[in-house]
């Protein structure tokens, strides 16, 4: 049985990143949030995700605007978050690509880390609805 939240992930998503952008000063655009419930499980891994990656684009990319996406479906989880910062070349390294990518190992998903030189960065991470109580 899937562990129950008194909160909602979008809640929570919604207070987190309100607070972000205050303290930043990097605006924030949010595309969607899920709108039915998630397990704790889930709900960690995505705010323990999305809080490292706006670590990253608050040390490294000279952003001034992250896009958020989280959507629930039928297939499973999707987070996006995408900033029109400074980018990288080459694959993406460090603790906090490995801690994101092991968030969602744990739920059986996976994550992807792109940068553009010049043009930003986008972290997309996935998990199946059905696998590991997503």
């Amino acid at each position: 049985m899937r562990e129950r939240r008194s909160r909602s992930l979008a809640q929570d998503l919604e207070e987190y990143l309100s607070r972000w952008t205050e303290r930043t000063g990097i605006a924030v655009e949010v595309w969607a949030l899920p709108a039915d419930g998630t397990s704790t499980r889930v709900a960690q891994a995505v705010l323990a995700t999305l809080s490292e990656a706006l670590a990253n684009v608050e040390r490294h990319s000279n952003a001034d605007v992250v896009s958020i996406a989280v959507t629930l479906g039928d297939r499973g989880l999707r987070m996006t978050v995408s900033d029109d910062g400074v980018g990288f070349s080459g694959p993406a390294a460090g603790r906090g690509v490995t801690a994101m990518r092991a968030h969602f190992a744990d739920l059986g998903g996976t994550l992807t880390v792109n940068g553009v030189e010049g043009g930003g960065t986008t972290v997309t991470a996935t998990a199946p609805r059905r696998a590991r109580g997503v």
